[in-house]
Order: C-alpha cells, then sequence, then structure tokens
C-alpha cells in the first residue's frame, strides 16, 4: 500500500510516505511554530523523492488528535485539500495511539500510558494494550483531558511515554514511584501515523475528505470553519 501520512499535532511536524510496509520515507522536525510553512514542502520533497504523485497513492492517514488546536486544524485541512483533489480514501488516526505503537517493550505483551500536553495545566491521555513488538495498540480507556493529579493507570500497565511529563514532573515521579517504565522522547510521528492508517484503510474504514476532521477531546472547541488547504498536485 502506498500512503502518505502527516502529523502537527504536537510540537514534532511531520510528514512520511509509505511505499510499503518495510519502506517508509519521513521528514520530522521539532518545532513550536510553522507547522503550516513546513508540511506541504515536506509532502511535495517525499513525493519528488519516490517519484510519485497523489494520485499513485492509495490513501492518506493523519494525526486527527487529540493535540493542539491549531495543528490539528492544520492537519484536518490539509489531509481534506489534498484527499480531495485526488479522491482518496483518508484514515483519520489517533495521536496518543501513534506513539503508542512507537513504545519499545521488552515483555510480550504490555499495557501502556500514553499522556501529552495539553497545556492549560492538563494532559491528553489514554492507556492502550500492544501484544506485541510493532502490533497495533488497542484502547483500553479512551482518550481524556485532565489535571494530572487526575491521571490514573490501570491495572497492568507497565509503559509510560508522550511529551507530558517534562511539564509534570511530579506526575512521572508518581508513575515511577509505581514502578511503570518511561519511554522518553517519543511525539506522534508520521511513519506511525502511516502504519496505523494502513490498516485502517486495508480494513475498508477510510473516510472521504469531508470527514477527515480533527478530535479535540475538549468540548470548548469548535470544529474549524475554513475550507481545505492544498498546494499540491
Amino acid at each position: 500500500m502506498r500512503l502518505l501520512a502527516l502529523d502537527t499535532s504536537t510540537e514534532s511536524c511531520s510528514a512520511a510516505l509509505m511505499l510499503s510496509e518495510r519502506e517508509v520515507l519521513l521528514r520530522a522536525v521539532i518545532t513550536e511554530r510553522g507547522h503550516a510553512e513546513l508540511i506541504l514542502p515536506m509532502i511535495d520533497e517525499l513525493l519528488r523523492e519516490a517519484g510519485l504523485r497523489l494520485k499513485d497513492l492509495d490513501g492518506l492517514a493523519f494525526g486527527r488528535g487529540p493535540g493542539a488546536f491549531t495543528g490539528l486544524r492544520i492537519a484536518s485541512g490539509v489531509a481534506q485539500g489534498l484527499a480531495l483533489g485526488a479522491d482518496l480514501p483518508v484514515a483519520p488516526v489517533s495521536s496518543l495511539a501513534a506513539v503508542a505503537v512507537q513504545v519499545d517493550m521488552a515483555a510480550a505483551e504490555a499495557g501502556i500510558l500514553i499522556c501529552n500536553d495539553a497545556r492549560m495545566g492538563e494532559l491528553y491521555w489514554a492507556t492502550y494494550r500492544r501484544e506485541a513488538a510493532g502490533s497495533a495498540p488497542v484502547e483500553m480507556s479512551p482518550e481524556r483531558v485532565s489535571p494530572p493529579d487526575l491521571v490514573r493507570p490501570m491495572i497492568g500497565v507497565t509503559h509510560v511515554a508522550g511529551n507530558g511529563f517534562e511539564r509534570h514532573p511530579h506526575l512521572l515521579a508518581r508513575l515511577r514511584a509505581a514502578g511503570l517504565l518511561l519511554q522518553d522522547g517519543l511525539y506522534p510521528r508520521a511513519d506511525a501515523i502511516a502504519r496505523l492508517g494502513a490498516r485502517v484503510l486495508a480494513a475498508g474504514q477510510g473516510v472521504s475528505a469531508e470527514f477527515a476532521l480533527p478530535a479535540y477531546v475538549r468540548d470548548d472547541v469548535a470544529r474549524p470553519s475554513g475550507g481545505p488547504v492544498t498546494g499540491m498536485s
């Protein structure tokens, strides 16, 4: 499956082009701002490197959140515009699951708590189970947003990851005291989005461009009203 993926839900801005299950091209940069200016050139560069056009692909995938509101609008708008222009299905992928799938597990099966920064003194978090390295994460508890004091790992969770611990060191100390292992430095990343998105599309669960929408989690945020964003052919 040939699949283009992008994620702008955190300070990690990335795009990936899956050429096969074993070959994924990636562009990624850590930056606090400028995602809108970076993402389309990244995509253009990947397509040129592979000698492909959008119409040569089987679909798109994007990190639909939860995450930074502006970043989610960028990813959704770009995915909508590209999918509409090339008539491609889209796989919206959880940005938290895209972290969980990257966790390096020593055990054959593990529960994983993902905590990403939600600003405003809160975290986006969810718990997943993976049965083997590289397997798709299965949601054990739903995505939610809360202050760090309300984050509670489920029974069976052995690993934690996400970009939320730098701002909330007391939470990390509490989790480590409970015996949980931190996998540091993991962000939602487009190559992980691509691998999860390919499974969505293979199962026939992709959506059309107009339904490639963000998942904000916070109830007080409206969906974007602007049209699709595109600059590719």
